[in-house]
């Protein structure tokens, strides 16, 4: 099935999480309930946000905050037709220590303008984490076709998927992210 892409608010332009995310989630509440319950007044330095219409024509939604010593990656997502009563979603929490993050990845995919100026059409960015993915591919652990990896977190921004202003933003986390990933935690 081919969804056509779905055009959502740009949250880019609010600084904070709050405005941010009831500007461009579809349930901004339960994200901001789920988030707070964890946060519980720490400082948020830096946020990113990401929104789209799933294969079933369900909203997927995702906020990910770095307080200094954690990412808070808060997931929404419909239940699929027939795995629930309709309008159900699942909604999920994970916190993930900097600490245990091993390299951040940030890669730019650039082209020229008419007028000869470099543009961001794009940015791709992983956090490759200490931990081991836990999918195992469909294979069994010892079938020689699976494959272990190390768990890793991805983020994107196209022009066509956010513009220029969330480009920046996501671009603006990783280096947060990367300017505290290897510090020790005082």
């Amino acid at each position: 099935m081919n969804v056509p892409p779905a055009v959502f608010p740009d949250w880019s332009p609010y600084p904070d999480l709050d405005s941010a995310a009831r500007a461009y989630l579809r349930d901004p509440e339960v994200a901001l309930d789920a988030l707070e319950g964890v946060l519980r007044g720490t400082q948020v330095l830096g946020f990113t946000l990401e929104r789209f219409v799933n294969e079933y024509n369900g909203v997927w939604q995702e906020v990910v905050v770095c307080d200094g010593s954690r990412l808070l990656l808060w997931h929404g997502e419909d239940v699929p037709p027939g795995e629930g009563p309709a309008g159900s979603m699942i909604s999920s929490l994970r916190v993930v220590p900097l600490s245990v993050i091993t390299e951040v990845g940030c890669r730019r995919r650039l082209s020229r303008t008419p007028a000869n100026h470099l543009r961001v059409d794009s940015v791709d960015v992983y956090l490759l984490l200490s931990s081991l993915d836990e999918s195992n591919n469909g294979h069994p652990l010892d079938d020689p076709h699976h494959v272990v990896r190390q768990d890793a977190l991805r983020f994107g921004k196209t022009l066509e998927d956010g513009g220029t202003g969330q480009i920046a933003r996501l671009e603006e986390f990783a280096q947060l992210v990367a300017s505290l990933a290897g510090r020790p935690m005082l």
